[in-house]
């Protein structure tokens, strides 16, 4: 057992940080030590959590700067004299504390279009391969932490962004869409017209901080690139365009994208 600095945010947008010195225990998260602090010095202070396994995404903190699952984050990875500041996610409106108001994000996942199946395809006559399994598989994983979006610049430090850009959360569910062989809507267009896909300048940093080691960028949001701009340049479309009928975009591969280096 040992005492460490801890400084947490209290209050709303206008709140400031408080130190404190808590208990640690070997083996604890820090989720663990705010847990405590309840108990013994602040039982008033706001911590969203619920699973406490890493499943739920509900206690989405910031811990030293870094966006991380409070549930997740041991305190074995701190130098035993470095102060631990613990704020909310910086992107979204604090409701008090470190509980935040994540609306945005539910109204975004409201936004995009439902799975559309072929009508004519009777249950149980489609197969999938296993590479468009194991995709949609990874997409899954995803938690709804909501730090890839937090941590995504184009939102976190342009407020105005909100109303045109999903984020990568939702534009990976749009790929996830688009790239099942099943799925009959053609989602290139509204990608990028109506969930900003063009303000993406894939700089990775949200697969960086995604807890389910989801390759957001390289497996979701760069082929779904690719595709936006096949779409928009592809010559058959543009020449039916020009001549008043717009032939049927020619399906493509479920990834055309070649192999990056780290792939």
């Amino acid at each position: 057992m040992s005492e460490r600095t801890f400084r947490v945010w209290r209050g709303a947008a206008d709140g400031e940080l408080t130190e404190y010195r808590v208990e640690v225990n070997e083996g604890e998260v820090v989720l663990d030590v705010l847990h405590r602090l309840q108990a013994t010095q602040a039982p008033d202070m706001a911590v969203r959590w619920n699973c406490k396994a890493g499943k739920c995404g509900s206690c989405s903190v910031e811990i030293n700067g870094r966006p991380r699952l409070s549930c997740m984050t041991r305190m074995s990875v701190f130098d035993e004299d470095e102060v631990i500041t613990v704020t909310p996610m910086r992107t979204f409106p604090v409701v008090r504390d470190l509980v935040c108001d994540v609306s945005y994000n539910y109204d975004k996942a409201r936004e995009i279009p439902s799975f559309t199946p072929d009508p004519k395809t009777e249950p149980g006559d489609f197969r999938m391969r296993q590479v468009d399994v194991e995709r949609s598989q990874e997409f899954r994983k995803c938690i709804e932490c909501f730090l890839c979006n937090n941590v995504c610049h184009v939102i976190r430090d342009h407020e105005e962004n909100k109303e045109h850009f999903s984020g990568p959360r939702f534009l990976m569910r749009v790929a996830e869409l688009e790239m099942h062989p099943e799925d009959t809507a053609d989602r290139r267009k509204i990608a990028q017209e109506e969930f900003g896909m063009g303000y993406c300048n894939i700089t990775k940093c949200c697969t960086e901080v995604c807890p389910e080691g989801i390759r957001i960028t390289d497996n979701a949001l760069i082929p779904l690139k690719e595709r936006v701009v096949d779409r928009k340049y592809d010559p058959l479309v543009w020449l039916g365009s020009k001549i008043g009928t717009r032939p049927k975009d020619t399906p493509m591969a479920p990834n055309t994208r070649r192999p990056q280096d780290g792939d």
